[in-house]
């Protein structure tokens, strides 16, 4: 028999996934594994070595409940392993970016566990992260610069109190103090090197809650997609995030630079800081190196629901390249 294991943070979502594990244990038992679980600990990666003995056991699933920082810690645990399980998320987070990208239930952790029932898998890129001889990884998004300070700069009562809200209030007040880096980005095709107010690496189309940032995210492709905003004033800022909530229309602005890339490296100039937010917490500063790592992790996925999603970017394009032909 397939056995699964569970790892869950047991203060997440207001200790919903606490409350339903008896049931959350047997969905996995009818989809066909054998089911335990493991409450994450104050120990610095308790996720990511629960993930690592489990898979080295020879565990065919491995569940990470619990927040982005949680799926991020089991992805750490597994990445660099060559036999990796597959693996599942029933998110109990704030935004729970990733869960959004696989188009699972974030706000019933029951529901987002029935999920394994429908035998629907993808398998999704994964970033690396070079720095100093250590290596980490990524599952969803790496930014740089000011704004990257909002997740961790938002204190844990907040967040817990007003959720989403909280961010953002948090990235509203940052807007008015980004302070702009001189920085060289080194990409598959190019470089630039000049001011740069933010830099984001997406490997989902769901950055904080938002799903028109990155308009043509793959999860498979190989290829990260990389934002640079260079320096811009407030108001320019502001353009950009209209253009983006009204179709995507941000990616063709001449303040900012997207490109699809499979490694990127950022190097600081002149001792410059700028610092990292790695799936929402702080990941050190840069310079760094990333690089995809294509159909590295098979999730289980609502599929049909990411078919939608696809019909509906089809029919985006096809619209704009009508109204393009009007004018």
């Amino acid at each position: 028999m397939k056995r699964a294991r569970i790892i869950y943070n047991p203060t997440s979502g207001r200790e919903a996934i606490k409350r339903e594990m008896l049931d959350i244990l047997s969905v996995y038992e009818k989809a066909g594994y054998e089911t335990s679980a493991f409450a994450t600990t104050p120990e610095p990666m308790s996720a990511a070595k629960e993930a690592k003995r489990a898979a080295e056991e020879g565990f065919d699933l491995i569940v990470a409940a619990g927040g982005d920082g949680t799926i991020n810690e089991v992805v750490n645990g597994l990445s660099p392993l060559k036999q990796r399980p597959m693996m599942a998320v029933i998110p109990a987070g704030t935004t729970n970016d990733y869960a959004r990208a696989l188009k699972l239930p974030r706000d019933e952790p029951l529901e987002a566990a029935k999920v394994i029932l429908q035998n629907e898998t993808i398998k999704m890129d994964i970033g690396q992260i070079d720095k100093d001889d250590k290596t980490k990884y990524f599952m969803n998004i790496a930014a740089l610069g000011t704004i990257s300070e909002v997740t961790y700069a938002v204190p844990s009562l907040m967040k817990s109190l007003y959720g989403y809200l909280a961010y953002l209030v948090k990235g509203a007040e940052l807007l008015t103090r980004i302070k702009p880096v001189n920085a060289t980005v080194q990409y598959d095709d190019g470089e630039y090197s000049g001011s740069i107010s933010m830099i984001f690496l997406a490997l989902t189309n769901s950055v904080g809650g938002f799903e028109s940032i990155v308009p043509d995210a793959q999860l498979d492709d190989g290829r990260f997609t990389l934002l640079i905003i260079k320096e811009s004033n407030l108001g320019q800022i502001l353009q950009m995030v209209a253009q983006m909530i009204n179709g995507g229309k941000h990616i063709n602005n001449p303040n900012l630079i997207y490109k699809k890339t499979n490694k990127v490296e950022i190097l600081p100039l002149n001792n410059a800081q700028m610092k990292v937010n790695i799936d929402g917490e702080y990941g050190g500063d840069a310079p760094m190196i990333f690089t995809d790592l294509q159909q590295h992790i098979e999730f289980v996925a609502n599929r049909s629901g990411m078919s939608e999603t696809v019909v509906s970017d089809a029919k985006r394009k096809f619209v704009e390249a009508a109204e393009k032909l009007e004018n």
